[in-house]
């Protein structure tokens, strides 16, 4: 396992894809997940046509799993349960599990201006109650947006508030400073996941009103500098 890899399950999607892109260009290695690895391993040959030289692999997703301590969830709502599943028999005490999910309504054919409700409280403390002992599960990047992402010119220019168990909190944050234009925001437990969720179906119904495709972001003032 590569201590200094991040992998991304469902980087074969916009928003995963765009976190490999950036990722990428500031050079830290990146490994792709896929229920299919020739779907992965099409995406890292995309994100590597895009950032020559990166250092960029595609796998099936339980075989991404193995590759890096950091595991970042990127897939719908509607395959959270059947991914973490797959790949909880790969996961080993130590790796930190990142959940960017959203339950939006659109998992049962509504609106994605709406959620629906989780027994747990939110997507990630949903994804917590199944992973295993020793993994700890962090909350993040829900509300960037994956156009944004993926224009390697432009910075991102947005918040991101990250949630969950302390030492890997801060393991998190500290990604978010490779994204010219992120800025980690410490979000305390993983309980306040809930209240994170529900902002992206909110900034979802703004891009819709104020007709911006490439997606709003989120930014929170006042906050000391450093």
């Amino acid at each position: 396992m590569d201590q200094s890899a991040i992998a991304i399950l469902g980087g074969t999607g916009d928003q995963g894809l765009g976190l490999a892109l950036r990722f990428c260009k500031a050079g830290r290695h990146v490994v792709i997940g896929s229920r299919k690895a020739d779907r992965a391993v099409r995406a890292a040959d995309e994100v590597l046509k895009a950032v020559p030289g990166a250092r960029v692999e595609g796998f099936e997703n339980s075989e991404a799993t193995t590759r890096a301590r950091i595991v970042i969830l990127s897939v719908p709502f509607e395959h959270t349960v059947s991914t973490v599943r797959a790949i909880a028999g790969t996961l080993v005490p130590g790796q930190v599990l990142v959940s960017i999910g959203v339950p939006l309504a659109t998992a049962i054919g509504g609106r994605p201006t709406q959620t629906v409700d989780v027994w747990q409280g939110s997507c990630a403390e949903l994804v917590a109650s199944l992973a295993p002992e020793g993994v700890d599960v962090v909350s993040a990047f829900q509300n960037v947006s994956a156009h944004r992402l993926s224009e390697l010119s432009e910075p991102v220019e947005c918040d991101v508030i990250v949630s969950g168990p302390k030492t890997a909190r801060s393991a998190v944050m500290e990604l978010c400073t490779l994204v010219p234009g992120l800025r980690p925001v410490d979000g305390g437990p993983l309980s306040n996941a809930r209240f994170v969720e529900g902002m992206t179906a909110l900034m979802i119904g703004i891009n819709t009103r104020y007709k911006v495709p490439e997606g709003t972001g989120l930014r929170i003032t006042g906050l000391p500098k450093g």
